[in-house]
């Protein structure tokens, strides 16, 4: 195969080296194998015995930026990468496209060390870490280096043949291809590419190139990605940079109701709390202010009451209690939303979109109908009723939510919720999640949380954060 619109070729230098049939040219180099978690074992293994025995190992993968400005036709805002053609005399995949150079990590090395070594081993390319000072890196490109290095995460990756915890890199080219001076036995030829072509012939003919290598550049634009909407790397999720994974496509997205889908500076919020506080005070003569001291104290006002036998536990006097303080009106206070109606109508309409509430559905459709939204929304809300009236950030209610949805794999789900609260207990349940406000409403402080992968002001602002779930865009654009 001859990738399609290269842009410049380098190739090796003849060579006397013969290719064998399954043969390796280092089959007895020890290299660094690992448990399932990445752990070295006490070692290492052979090469062959690791081949053949698939055994978890460290390997190194690199995405090779080339910023020539001596070259035409290359813009800054356009991405140019070097894609190597492996020899034949290759223990694994042979003569194939290789988009992520590096190397088996041996015994006792670094995954760092090793990067290093592969690139001016196989290239000619000496790396200078990005993160040392700025006057080491002025005085080495003075001398032999022309490129920087720096390390983006750790990824686990396995299939039938290999089984692998690969560390990934990403280094800044900054030389001629002219420069490069390719190890015959290992590289026989270096394409400069545009990345978005190469993303499309990987995408056509994934056969020419490196399985692991092609998972580990989709990584890669996940990350570019992540860094571009600043997306937090948060520690348990699949974007967690010590186990890097493929993000799963959402299966189901979960909208908070009140002060999320619409903001009224929280007057509709507190309307319900005065409800709920008169109810109070007016059926068991409590002292105004005690409903909000149940709600801390149970997580909401409706189970202090419960607990504390101010309202019988059957289902008709519970109904009637949630009739009573959701009972107002939303006219005047919500109002069409015709921006939010086009951010949903723009949205993937594969991915079923839920309202998940700790009001009751009769409220929150009153609040759809107001903004004109309810047509984008799955007809069942999964309210305080369908939660078994637990609170929301409890982890029943989150099963329930699912369960409701159809998914079950936490990751392929999604909250956009103004809670603080609800969303740590998203992130606990492994959910992904998204902060939708940043001023707390009692105190008028700015909010933040740790636990959400993403903050924004107003829930309009969806698309700029999480442009994968909109239609028309461009997967193959890098972030």
């Amino acid at each position: 195969m001859i990738l399609q619109g290269q842009d410049l070729t380098v190739h090796a230098s003849t060579t006397t080296a013969t290719a064998s049939t399954g043969g390796t040219l280092d089959a007895t180099e020890r290299v660094c194998t690992v448990d399932e978690h990445n752990v070295p074992t006490e070692r290492g293994h052979d090469r062959a015995t690791m081949r053949q025995g698939r055994l978890w190992h460290r390997a190194t993968y690199c995405l090779v930026r080339h910023e020539a400005p001596h070259l035409p036709h290359n813009p800054q805002d356009d991405i140019y990468v070097l894609v190597q053609r492996r020899s034949n005399l290759k223990d694994y995949y042979p003569n194939r496209f290789d988009p992520t150079p590096g190397g088996v990590v041996g015994f006792g090395e670094s995954y760092t060390d090793n990067m290093v070594r592969e690139l001016q081993e196989e290239m000619g390319i000496h790396c200078q870490m990005e993160d040392d000072s700025k006057e080491e890196q002025e005085a080495t490109f003075s001398s032999s280096s022309t490129a920087t290095l720096k390390k983006l995460f750790t990824f686990p990756y396995e299939d039938e043949y290999v089984r692998v915890w690969g560390e990934f890199y990403e280094c800044t080219y900054r030389g001629t291809m002219h420069d490069l001076k390719l190890q015959p036995e290992e590289v026989v030829e270096v394409i400069r590419m545009n990345i978005k072509e190469l993303q499309h012939q990987m995408k056509d003919s994934p056969d020419h190139f490196m399985p692991d290598s092609i998972h580990a550049f989709q990584l890669y634009i996940q990350h570019q990605g992540n860094l571009k909407v600043h997306r937090r790397f948060l520690k348990g999720s699949s974007d967690d940079l010590e186990r890097f994974l493929v993000r799963p496509k959402l299966q189901a997205i979960f909208f908070d109701c009140d002060d999320c889908l619409y903001f009224d500076n929280w007057t509709t919020a507190q309307r319900l709390t005065n409800k709920i506080d008169e109810w109070c005070v007016n059926k068991h003569g409590l002292p105004s202010g005690h409903a909000y001291q149940l709600y801390k104290q149970y997580g909401t006002a409706l189970r202090g009451l419960l607990a504390e036998g101010y309202l019988e536990d059957t289902p008709e006097a519970i109904a009637e209690y949630l009739e009573a303080v959701h009972d107002i009106g939303v006219e005047g206070l919500i109002q069409p939303d015709p921006r939010l109606r086009q951010v949903l109508s723009s949205m993937d309409p594969t991915i079923p979109r839920y309202v998940f509430t700790a009001s009751v559905a009769t409220h929150a459709r009153k609040c759809l109908q107001a903004l004109g939204i309810e047509d984008f929304f799955h007809p069942t809300i999964i309210d305080c009723n369908v939660c078994d009236l637990e609170t929301k950030h409890s982890t029943h209610s989150f099963a329930k939510a699912m369960q409701v949805a159809g998914v079950r794999d936490p990751q392929a789900c999604l909250l956009l919720d103004d809670s603080v609260t609800n969303i740590q207990a998203a992130r606990q349940v492994g959910w992904r999640s998204i902060l939708v406000g940043k001023i707390a409403r009692d105190s008028g402080q700015p909010l933040s949380t740790e636990h959400a992968e993403l903050e924004i002001d107003t829930i309009h602002e969806i698309e700029s954060v999480l442009p994968e779930v909109f239609v028309g865009h461009d997967t193959t654009k890098e972030e």
